[in-house]
């Protein structure tokens, strides 16, 4: 499944990793670990924060993408279901609104 990687990282935590210059390595580890569909990087209320898209075929595995960002980072992180337009055609929401006239 699709789903949306929201990570917000305090600042005081990669702060350090700026200072102590690991930043570039931690985060190089976790994308080659986890390869994201895609990944981009942000602000988000204040704070850096990373967009992921990623596929969890398995709910075991939302672990495997959070817990880097937990331990190295101290970030919290969101996951959110995300669809295509394809996927959304596939909803059939006609008939989904057919039957809840």
């Amino acid at each position: 499944m699709r789903m949306l990687l929201h990570v917000r990282i305090p600042n005081e935590a990669f702060n350090d990793a700026v200072r102590d210059g690991t930043v570039g390595q931690k985060i190089q580890k976790i994308l080659e670990e986890t390869k994201p569909e895609a990944v981009y990087f942000t602000e988000y209320e204040g704070y850096r924060g990373s967009l992921q898209i990623i596929d969890v075929s398995d709910p075991a595995q939302v672990p495997k993408y959070a817990e880097p960002w937990y331990l190295l980072f101290d970030a919290e992180c969101e996951f959110r279901v995300v669809m295509t337009p394809e996927d959304l055609g596939r909803a059939k929401l006609e008939s989904v609104g057919e039957k809840w006239r």
